[in-house]
């Protein structure tokens, strides 16, 4: 159950970091709602996780998971481009929780 609860902090931060592009440059209600729901669920699920989990673990996955698909997204959604330095970047960090994770210090005591 922990890591649905970081699965759904890192995609809720997603969505929260995407909408501050919509509140660029001027004030808008909806992109602001976005923003504010987004990253108090967001902190929310991921309190929840750390019931369980590591909190260098839930952090490392929760930032790098969530650096990875603003990416991917903002390039989806925007245009934004991506080149070689910038995918091997995201390539390194998901490596990097992933040996985190496998590391075996998820879990508290």
């Amino acid at each position: 159950m922990a890591w649905l609860m970081l699965a759904a902090a890192i995609a809720t931060e997603v969505a929260a970091t995407l909408g501050l592009r919509g509140t660029a440059g001027e004030f808008r209600l909806l992109p602001m709602l976005l923003v504010i729901v987004g990253y108090v669920a967001s902190f929310t699920l991921m309190a929840f996780a750390l019931r369980t989990l590591n909190v260098g673990v839930v952090y490392a996955i929760w930032a790098g998971a969530g650096t990875a698909g603003v990416t991917i997204a903002a390039a989806l959604l925007y245009g934004e481009r991506l080149n070689l330095t910038a995918v091997g970047g995201m390539a390194l960090i998901v490596v990097g929780v992933v040996i985190l994770a496998a590391s075996g210090a998820t879990r508290h005591g």
